[in-house]
């Protein structure tokens, strides 16, 4: 069963096929096991597998070891990818993600160095996003790095970095304008930091689940990073994370349809043996419905990731809201889709006999990550706003349509529309 043949051309769908046939033949059950027991502490192994099938940042031209195919191919082979759970998502994401920044605002030479060798999986990269004085208060990073004339030198700490314990590379924000009267939106960098001995990684969190990703905490301890590894303007580090921010949360999205289709799949299986009261427990009308809740909230998860990826695909100026919601809606459903499996199947479907505690505990985590969802709330309101109030006379003009609408002295909108209503009345 795939949910691709109605909106994929036939290049996406033989890049899903592919995933898809990697799934399923070549990943080792036992490997993502051992993951979850954090016997791996990052999944190199798959991550080369993914790369061996050229199966890496699909979307990018192929002279740096893309398919040069579109963001709805990439967003067809990531929902492929998403029964392997959250972990191994990142992993194959993380190109997407990083490479975004490089394609979009590395040099020639940045391209060359790392986004080849990356989609290549030759090199693994993270992003270093969060501190440890904040999550989402991104523009308020402490980190910094000194201009040094022919370097920086980079001090702080970033954690949550997902794939740190793996990576050859990372993309790290830092500030390079200490102006205390700047704009908090040009006082940050992005750069390229190399792995070496003044970069310490701490592979120390307990995760819930997404576990055997590599997550841990990065420590610069004046770290030298050549000016030539600066990525897009100085003082610019918005602009790379603005346009970061919109593969960030369509690549959560993506693979999370994939994972709920695995534990809808599992449940139909398991509803359709398991019987109670001399039934097939699929007979009862409480199951079934859970069922198909489970499958329309999945179904329409499908059509919020390929709207935002045609919308990245076009450069469509609401790729910022549509993405957020795709991130906000399809995160939410992953997690209820999720609950609804383990509901289904009961309490043994609360123990490690089938993968849905897994995949419950990876859910989690999806509404979390690249902004919580409650920040995704806040982009989505703010550009729907913005999109409403400054569109003029583009679509019909409902309120016009009430019985009594031209009754403008009752449309009374604040304290001076109701003054100067009873001043007329007054007279």
């Amino acid at each position: 069963m795939s949910f691709n043949e109605l909106l994929l051309d036939e290049e996406a769908r033989a890049a899903a096929e592919e995933a898809r046939i990697m799934v399923r033949d070549e990943i080792d059950p036992e490997y993502l096991r051992a993951m979850d027991r954090d016997e791996v502490k990052f999944p190199r192994e798959i991550y080369e597998t993914y790369a061996r099938r050229n199966l890496l940042g699909i979307r990018f031209p192929k002279r740096y070891g893309g398919r040069g195919l579109n963001w709805v191919a990439g967003v067809a082979a990531m929902a492929e990818i998403g029964p392997l759970g959250t972990a191994c998502g990142c992993a194959y994401v993380m190109p997407d993600i990083v490479g975004e920044g490089l394609i979009r605002f590395g040099t020639e030479e940045q391209k060359m160095k790392y986004l080849k060798p990356m989609i290549e999986g030759k090199l693994v990269a993270a992003e270093a996003l969060t501190e440890p004085r904040g999550g989402s208060d991104f523009f308020g990073a402490t980190s910094k790095a000194v201009d040094k004339g022919d370097h920086f030198l980079v001090t702080g700490q970033k954690r949550f970095v997902v794939g740190a314990e793996g990576a050859d590379f990372f993309v790290v924000y830092v500030r390079t304008n200490f102006d205390p009267q700047s704009n908090p939106y040009e006082r940050i960098s992005a750069l390229i930091v190399d792995r070496s001995p003044g970069v310490e990684v701490d592979y120390l969190y307990g995760l819930l689940g997404t576990r055997g990703g590599g997550t841990g905490k990065l420590t610069f301890r004046n770290v030298k990073v050549p000016k030539e590894n600066l990525l897009g303007p100085l003082n610019g580090g918005a602009l790379v994370f603005n346009r970061m921010m919109v593969p960030e949360r369509i690549t959560s999205a993506a693979p999370t349809i994939g994972g709920m289709r695995a534990g809808l799949e599992l449940a139909a299986r398991y509803t359709d043996r398991r019987k109670a009261f001399g039934k097939k427990i699929r007979k009862f009308q409480l199951v079934s419905s859970m069922l198909a809740r489970g499958v329309t909230l999945m179904d329409a998860s499908v059509g919020m990731v390929y709207q935002a990826a045609l919308a990245a695909d076009r450069d469509d100026p609401r790729i910022r809201r549509i993405a957020s919601e795709a991130k906000r809606f399809v995160t939410d459903s992953n997690w209820e889709v999720a609950n609804l499996v383990m509901q289904m199947l009961g309490g043994i479907g609360y123990t490690n006999v089938f993968p849905v505690e897994r995949a419950m505990r990876d859910a989690r985590l999806c509404q979390i990550w690249t902004g919580t969802n409650q920040i995704m709330d806040m982009m989505i309101q703010h550009d729907y706003y913005d999109e409403v109030l400054k569109e003029s006379g583009m679509y019909r003009k409902s309120e016009m349509d009430a019985e009594n609408a031209g009754a403008e002295e009752e449309k009374i909108y604040d304290d001076d529309d109701m003054w100067r209503v009873i001043e007329r009345e007054m007279k």
